[in-house]
């Protein structure tokens, strides 16, 4: 730090941040209350600031102990600041920065694995949540359950001490929980899965039942009855953070901020009610609680994820960078309405889902200039996102004898990108190894890579998507 260096964000120096700017509470009276499994962006644009909205209108001393899975960058980015950040609303008249003071710690699930089974042991914690992108859960592409030969499971199964897997971070922690006195919990994904607490409660038994514990029988049991996995539906776009970005943070601070995130000014949260213990009160910051959250859930995946990943396929293709690049060409809006007009034919009525308004949101969402949501973030990991936002509209929908002309052009586009480019893709060699052979069948290959043997033997959908497969294909009418 140079003698003009404006310093760095942290408790110390948090005097010098402008009033107006300063967390709606004071950390120091918060304390480690819920776990975090993958304190990325998202979770800091998200429910980090429910979480201290409600500590604010409530509280109860919810404090948060963020983990990061793999990279320590967020461990060398908050740590130092006592677990600061700020977080910038992108609003199309100008940005507003605020720091955020609900992070108590922040750990790396492997360096600090002690300190991580001893909190998801302690019954001061009652809630723990998750955001580790859908490749995090480890799942087997073909049942939905857990991949029992992926390397990391593999390895926790054989005793790792420390665990490297979210489901057996998660096992080992409810088993030292149980052991030091069995207080229920609840563990809430919240990453964009279909029946996303039904998948976790899925994957953490099926990992224990995978054990050589000899209390595995009496764990699993008590897991019935103690702990809960309530379904979510989170939703804001929060694009990776710039350097122009934490310049911005800097100059409304007055301090550096090395941890800084944006995120839009839409923001949402939908729980599904039947926490197992204590939680705070976040529907005094706007959170829906609801017996069912399976609506909003297929609403967003199948339109908002659904359309995300679509215009990112198509965009990269024509040369764009950003979400408000592809709404600005001439066929952006058209393709983002029609793509939606076609896969809500696949969503249930539901009382208060105003899908012709939510279809317009997502088209002034996506053109807020001020976002610059980069569409290359968007088409990562699309093996593991395609089959909820794609495939299960598709299949509803074909075995209903409906057209689904954008639905074909949603998988040609990423076809081509499996075939023309480089993938970050936990699965990129095996996409990339459908093309090997005759290009023809590389639409029914990489379906069947997909799990969608049903949809490869469509011989009308596997015919459009070579069709727009062709070298000069265009984006949709």
């Amino acid at each position: 730090m140079t003698a003009d260096s404006p310093g760095r964000l942290s408790l110390a120096t948090l005097s010098r941040v402008p009033a107006e700017s300063r967390p709606r509470v004071d950390p120091r009276a918060l304390r480690p209350r819920i776990v975090h499994l993958g304190i990325g962006a998202f979770h800091r644009a998200h429910q980090a600031l429910y979480t201290e909205a409600a500590e604010a209108a409530h509280g109860g001393g919810w404090g948060i102990a963020g983990v990061t899975q793999r990279s320590r960058s967020v461990v060398d980015a908050l740590r130092p600041q006592d677990g600061l950040y700020s977080f910038t609303e992108r609003r199309p008249e100008g940005p507003a920065t605020r720091v955020v003071g609900t992070v108590t710690e922040v750990l790396h699930a492997t360096d600090d694995g002690a300190r991580l089974a001893a909190l998801l042991a302690s019954p001061e914690v009652t809630v723990v949540t998750l955001t580790v992108t859908e490749k995090g859960y480890r799942r087997d592409a073909a049942t939905g359950g857990l991949a029992l030969d992926d390397p990391l499971i593999r390895d926790d199964l054989a005793g790792r001490p420390a665990p490297a897997s979210v489901a057996g971070q998660l096992a080992a922690g409810l088993r030292a929980r149980l052991r030091a006195g069995g207080a229920p919990v609840s563990l809430v994904s919240c990453d964009n899965m279909a029946d996303n607490g039904a998948v976790l409660r899925r994957l953490v038994r099926e990992f224990i039942a995978a054990t050589a514990w000899a209390d595995r029988d009496r764990l699993l049991d008590w897991i019935t009855g103690s702990v809960a996995f309530p379904a979510t539906v989170v939703d804001r776009i929060v694009p990776a953070t710039t350097d122009t970005d934490r310049r911005t943070a800097a100059r409304a601070l007055t301090v550096d901020d090395a941890g800084a995130v944006t995120g839009e000014p839409f923001t949402q949260w939908v729980l599904q009610d039947i926490f197992a213990a204590d939680r705070p009160h976040w529907e005094r910051a706007g959170v829906r609680l609801v017996p069912d959250v399976s609506p909003y859930q297929l609403a967003k995946l199948r339109l908002l994820n659904g359309s995300h990943s679509l215009i990112a396929y198509l965009g990269l293709g024509h040369g764009c960078e950003t979400v408000a690049d592809v709404l600005a060409t001439p066929w952006g809006e058209e393709t983002v309405r029609a793509y939606c007009a076609e896969a809500a034919q696949s969503l249930p009525p539901t009382e208060g889902l105003d899908l012709p308004a939510y279809v317009d949101s997502l088209v002034d969402r996506f053109a807020n200039p001020a976002m610059h949501h980069r569409i290359q973030q968007i088409a990562m990991d699309g093996s593991q996102k395609i089959p909820e936002r794609w495939l299960a509209p598709l299949r509803e929908l074909r075995a209903a004898g409906r057209d689904t002309p954008l639905l074909a052009t949603a998988l040609a586009a990423w076809a081509r990108r499996t075939r023309d480019h480089p993938l970050d893709d936990p699965r990129a060699q095996e996409l990339r190894g459908a093309w090997d052979g005759p290009h023809a069948e590389a639409p029914r290959r990489l379906l069947r890579l997909l799990g969608a043997e049903d949809l490869a033997d469509d011989t009308a959908l596997v015919a459009s998507v070579r069709a727009e497969l062709d070298p000069g294909a265009r984006p949709p009418r």
